[in-house]
């Protein structure tokens, strides 16, 4: 189907580029153009499926009405949920969304955030590395608007919209033991994202508090690009006797995945030999047998407000406050911890 452009609307109907313009871009009215005029634009602009130049509409409003997200890996089911979010938010408030992933590369995050700059994007939502902490204060520095999503930077103010790590941690670290179970263990990746650390922290002073002592032995921590790999190996030292693991946090829903995968093939009974927890949760955690308990993160509350955020930013109609936005996770009980 040939592409129609302004010019051929305007030739057709004998009309002004200008007046063709006005009545595409809902201006028709306060122009006093007539709404015979205006019917007979639309009509023929749909009958021939037009489409705007983005670029150049770009231009006249001197925005591009498109954001970008940038996350660690978009297949991610966590990354992947969030990003549907995000589009349909910036959607119905009129912007389009380009996605890519980093891959928790922090020199691909960089040449992402600059590529998209070059864009012309209005606006960015991250979900960085931390590790570009220069990066980030130079959009501060140039007030280029932006949200930081999951992972924030404790040492900068910028907006953001992240989750209480700490308290999901302990609560988890809470139900199992209010339900007897007294050497818990802990699987996380090695990292220096803060978000873990919190979850760590979360879980060692939920034990604590229950006057348990910290076991080095069953805790783990695996490497992030290997951690399948070492997951075997890892959870049969946790299960040595005679200070074997009755129960396993796992910081993270690919974590949680991979270790049931190991305590299925070794045939160990959840949660009768084991209980097992999971820090944010997979749509198919409610499916096997027994269902696995999982801390929820809203990720739909995390798309929507980072949208809104950002386009108050991009309007100009956001304040000099920043909006630093930590909202609670949800612990879903199931069977996998006994209750």
């Amino acid at each position: 189907m040939k592409k129609i452009f302004l010019k051929d609307i305007a030739e057709a109907l004998n009309l002004s580029k200008t007046a063709v313009s006005m009545v595409l871009n809902n201006k028709g009215d306060e122009n006093k153009i007539s709404k015979e005029t205006q019917k007979r634009v639309w009509a023929y602009a749909r009958a021939h499926h037009y489409q705007p130049n983005q670029m150049a509409r770009g231009l006249s409003l001197g925005k591009s009405e498109t954001i970008g997200l940038i996350v660690p890996n978009i297949s991610d089911i966590f990354y992947a949920t969030i990003a549907h979010y995000v589009e349909r938010k910036a959607k119905a408030l009129g912007y389009n969304v380009v996605f890519s992933s980093s891959n928790e590369d922090p020199a691909t995050e960089r040449q992402l955030i600059y590529s998209m700059l070059n864009r012309q994007v209005d606006g960015l939502i991250i979900a960085s590395t931390q590790k570009n902490q220069a990066d980030i204060e130079e959009l501060n520095r140039t007030n280029f608007p932006f949200v930081l999503i999951d992972r924030h930077y404790p040492e900068i103010e910028s907006h953001y919209v992240i989750v209480d790590n700490f308290r999901g941690a302990w609560n988890m670290t809470r139900h199992l033991l209010q339900n007897g179970r007294k050497r818990i263990g802990f699987v996380t990746v090695k990292s220096e994202l803060d978000a873990l650390h919190q979850r760590r922290f979360g879980y060692e002073k939920a034990l604590l508090k229950a006057g348990l002592q910290d076991r080095p032995e069953i805790k783990k921590e695996l490497d992030l690009f290997s951690y399948d790999e070492q997951m075997e190996a890892a959870i049969k030292d946790m299960l040595q006797p005679p200070g074997s693991a009755d129960a396993i946090v796992f910081t993270t829903h690919f974590l949680a995945a991979s270790g049931l995968r190991v305590l299925k093939s070794m045939q160990v009974k959840l949660p009768g030999e084991v209980a097992l927890i999971s820090f944010d949760e997979m749509g198919a955690f409610d499916l096997v047998d027994p269902p696995i308990t999982a801390n929820k993160q809203p990720v739909d509350e995390i798309g929507r407000l980072a949208v809104e955020i950002l386009v108050e930013e991009i309007s100009g109609r956001g304040t000099e406050k920043m909006k630093q936005q930590v909202l609670p996770t949800e612990l879903l009980i199931r069977k996998s911890c006994g209750s």
